[in-house]
């Protein structure tokens, strides 16, 4: 990722008295990871509808697999991208590839240890956090006020909209060990959005960074799709729902995401992406009947608030 002096896409001519519209820069960056984040979050209604018993990691881990494949036989430049890579970059897309891997194999077993509320708060509120100290720790990039409240007003809707029910009504028990797998979800995505975007503004094509790292992470976890029970995925239901998540919230969700990393770094890329949990609180209010109390209202206010801020690019001095 570049520091704040370095452009994220190639030098132009300038033509004078024809001011390149505002437009173009949010079009180029952030409105293909707010859509991105509106597929992701139908993940859980579309999950909800798989097979009863079929486990929530083979749920995930069996779109990331298909449509990671899918992904790097479609992508221009992906076979060959990493002899085109220096050695450190190709470190970097194995470590990417590790981290995209990791994200299903962490997060789906939080949800089963301490709910959906809770998982999916701590990994995607943590995440945008991560990745900011990151970009900051590595030198990339250097947190900026807006960023930062911005960041911190999106943090607090998200977590008033997902842990309103629970707010409001009896505390339960939460785990430790799911406590801590869903951080490792956040720090995984936070890793391979840094290690994406990096690799992108250097001059490589978006679809073939991501190509490669989300071709590489279905191949790692092929082998536990085999260590668990798939028979669900051969049901007319089981194979539509592994279907959708694999075209839908893999395959084209992760392809506007890399193309959204040309023009926005991946610290406001990852806190865009708390739009996921605000389009499965609607869903669910919409699609399967489920009340939200007044704090997830607020908190969904706030957030889109918070939201609104990141998208739209700061207006520059002449």
């Amino acid at each position: 990722m570049p520091n704040r002096t370095t452009p994220l896409t190639p030098a132009r001519p300038s033509h004078a008295g024809r001011p390149r519209p505002s437009r173009t820069a949010l079009l180029g960056g952030p409105a293909p990871i707010l859509i991105a984040a509106v597929m992701w979050g139908t993940t859980g209604t579309a999950g909800s509808l798989a097979p009863a018993g079929a486990p929530a990691v083979a749920i995930g881990s069996a779109g990331l697999a298909l449509g990671g494949i899918l992904m790097f036989l479609t992508s221009r430049g992906a076979r060959s991208l990493p002899a085109a890579c220096t050695r450190r970059e190709r470190r970097l897309l194995a470590l990417g590839a590790l981290a995209v891997a990791g994200y299903p194999v962490a997060f789906y077993p939080a949800v089963a240890r301490t709910g959906v509320a809770v998982a999916t708060v701590i990994a995607l509120g943590s995440a945008p956090v991560f990745t900011g100290l990151l970009a900051w720790r590595t030198g990339q990039w250097r947190p900026t006020a807006r960023w930062t409240a911005a960041t911190a007003a999106a943090v607090l809707g998200c977590a008033l909209l997902v842990l309103g029910p629970e707010l409001t009504g009896a505390a339960t028990p939460i785990d430790p060990t799911g406590v801590a797998l869903a951080a490792c979800g956040g720090l995984s995505y936070a890793v391979y959005s840094l290690i994406g975007g990096r690799l992108i503004t250097r001059g490589h094509s978006s679809d073939a960074v991501m190509g490669v790292l989300f071709g590489a992470a279905g191949l790692l976890v092929l082998p536990l799709l085999w260590s668990v029970d798939m028979r669900w995925i051969a049901t007319p239901r089981g194979a539509a729902v592994a279907a959708y998540l694999a075209l839908f919230t893999a395959y084209l969700a992760y392809r506007l995401f890399g193309h959204g990393l040309r023009r926005t770094s991946a610290s406001a890329a990852t806190s865009l992406t708390l739009a996921e949990p605000a389009v499965a609180a609607v869903l669910g209010v919409t699609v399967l009947a489920e009340r939200l109390p007044a704090t997830s209202w607020t908190g969904l206010a706030i957030l889109a608030l918070s939201l609104t801020l990141l998208t739209f690019p700061t207006p520059r001095r002449r």
